[in-house]
């Protein structure tokens, strides 16, 4: 019996863990959405939902449907982001306003200038300046990627890409120091090259689900927060 008892928890964790990947994924979603994904009934998904609200995971938004009642419609909260990585955030946190202790502002403004410039050589030699802009944008969303900001982009029929990282690893260390999200700006555009006009849209520091970046090809200028 404890046997059984056993592989029913592991079982439902391995279930509740496979929502919360999907929510991080796709933003929000409703009980059948996540039920069709998982190959299991919606009426199991909103056992686990019920489940992860009560440990504060996720929440939910009701959505007017044009039959019936309205829809609930799942999403992560903030406090989700603790079971993604997130950078040594602690640490990382801690030593930035150490450095604002000890050097100033002015003192880690310098110091984000070479993390910025380390940051753009290394994305250099990953995405080369001579590819098409597409192709420039799967090479640098594959990387980044791989550093956990989970990033996909999305290609619209007039020529703007929207560049999604559903993750920030660095979160923590932005709350710490805003600098880091400006520096972000700057390192885009400097990999992606002033032809292009690059927008942020969603912003998980401002309490999105995800950082958005809209991508216009043929302009000089860029904006950003």
């Amino acid at each position: 019996m404890t046997k059984i008892n056993s592989r029913a928890k592991d079982g439902a964790e391995r279930t509740r863990r496979a929502i919360v990947k999907l929510l991080k994924h796709n933003g929000s979603m409703d009980a059948h959405q996540l039920a069709s994904q998982l190959g299991v009934t919606a009426m199991a998904v909103r056992q686990h939902l019920y489940g992860l609200q009560e440990q504060e995971l996720v929440t939910f938004t009701e959505e007017a449907r044009t039959m019936g009642r309205p829809a609930k419609m799942w999403a992560l909260t903030s406090e989700a982001n603790r079971l993604f990585p997130d950078g040594y955030a602690d640490l990382t946190a801690s030593l930035i306003e150490s450095m604002k202790e000890a050097f100033g502002d002015e003192g880690l403004e310098r110091l984000l200038e070479v993390r910025n410039r380390k940051q753009i050589e290394d994305y250099r030699t990953k995405v080369p300046r001579s590819l098409p802009l597409k192709e420039k944008l799967s090479t640098f969303a594959e990387s980044r990627t791989s550093e956990g900001y989970m990033a996909d982009i999305i290609e619209y029929p007039d020529g703007v890409f929207c560049f999604i990282e559903k993750h920030c690893p660095i979160c923590e260390a932005a709350k710490a120091c805003s600098g880091l999200c400006k520096k972000e700006m700057e390192m885009f555009q400097s990999i992606l090259g002033d032809e292009v006009e690059i927008t942020r849209g969603d912003h998980i520091l401002k309490g999105d689900n995800r950082c958005v970046y809209w991508i216009k090809p043929g302009t000089t200028s860029a904006h950003g927060e």
